[in-house]
């Protein structure tokens, strides 16, 4: 047996996390043709194959399971301590790909990006927004935030955001037409901006809160989006009302491009939590984008109380 190359075991950690040549090539900034390279080097050294592969799927061998029990704790060990020693003698640099739905980008990123980057200008910040929960590993993401039950047992979960307010809302020309609900049972009456089954805060259900008094009401309306900007606009179109969050609607609404109704009722939905691979030393850019995210909390005094969660019916 040829002693292996350390490169070529790092490669082979990361494709054994991913079980994807691509994921980890682009994690390693390499091409697909180098990672293959790399591991067939490996085995032929070893004198083992370590990965089952066809052109759809990739899956640890028997002994490659082995193998990467043993090698990964010594690849995180080595790759903390140069990422330990980078971070004490010098700001955090290179790519911070975080992945979140839209909503959660605006409420929780915009508003400290400008100073993460200004404070670190040698980050890239890699921002990319959907509604779905994603594998963090597989999709070559160091980071992904949203609501708590996106974590997986081996994740790391930070809270990044308090509990948001629901507002309900129209447009005047909406308005202007129909009379506003007095009541949640009153919407039976009204066209409302639905949202997909992806989007697991709202659905086809609609849920309200005023003091200990809870209430679900099925919606109904010609609209259905998978977006919660996309429900903004066609409120603001005179499509329906839509339900967002407050600090979502606030210009609208002192604007007057928006009406609330039903102000009292406003369901206190889930904060969000930032998730990240448990078993890795966590990257410089992370850990100060995280810095970031806790100082400008303690600063803006979010709220910590739990958010009530209704199961839809």
């Amino acid at each position: 047996m040829r002693r292996p190359k350390f490169a070529e075991l790092v490669v082979f950690a990361a494709v054994a996390e991913s079980l994807s040549f691509r994921t980890a090539a682009c994690h390693l900034g390499l091409t697909p043709s180098a990672v293959s390279h790399a591991i067939r080097q490996l085995e032929e050294r070893l004198g083992l194959r370590l990965l089952h592969r066809t052109t759809r799927s990739v899956a640890l061998t028997d002994a490659g399971q082995r193998m990467i029990e043993r090698v990964r704790p010594a690849i995180d060990q080595i790759r903390g301590a140069v990422e330990d020693l980078a971070h004490e003698g010098g700001s955090p640099r290179g790519r911070l790909r975080l992945y979140c739905p839209p909503l959660i980008a605006m409420a929780v990123i915009a508003p400290v990006w400008a100073r993460f980057l200004s404070t670190y200008p040698e980050v890239h910040l890699d921002l990319e927004v959907g509604e779905k929960p994603i594998d963090i590993v597989e999709g070559g993401f160091d980071a992904a935030i949203g609501l708590q039950s996106w974590g997986d047992a081996d994740m790391v979960a930070v809270r990044v955001s308090g509990p948001f307010r629901a507002a309900y809302v129209g447009s005047p020309a909406y308005f202007s037409q129909r009379r506003p609900p007095g009541s949640p049972e009153e919407l039976s009456t009204h066209c409302c901006i639905r949202y997909g089954p992806d989007l697991d805060l709202f659905g086809h259900r609609w849920r309200f809160q005023r003091g200990a008094e809870l209430r679900e009401v099925a919606i109904a309306g010609q609209v259905t989006v998978n977006s919660p900007d996309v429900a903004l606009r066609a409120a603001l179109d005179g499509l329906g009302i839509a339900v967002t969050t407050e600090a979502q609607a606030e210009a609208f609404l002192r604007s007057g491009q928006l009406i609330r109704v039903l102000p009292e009722w406003s369901l206190r939905l889930p904060g969000f939590f930032l998730h990240y691979p448990g078993h890795r030393q966590v990257p410089a850019p992370l850990r100060a984008f995280i810095d970031v995210i806790r100082a400008t909390s303690r600063k803006e005094a979010f709220r910590s109380e739990p958010a009530l969660r209704l199961a839809s019916g």
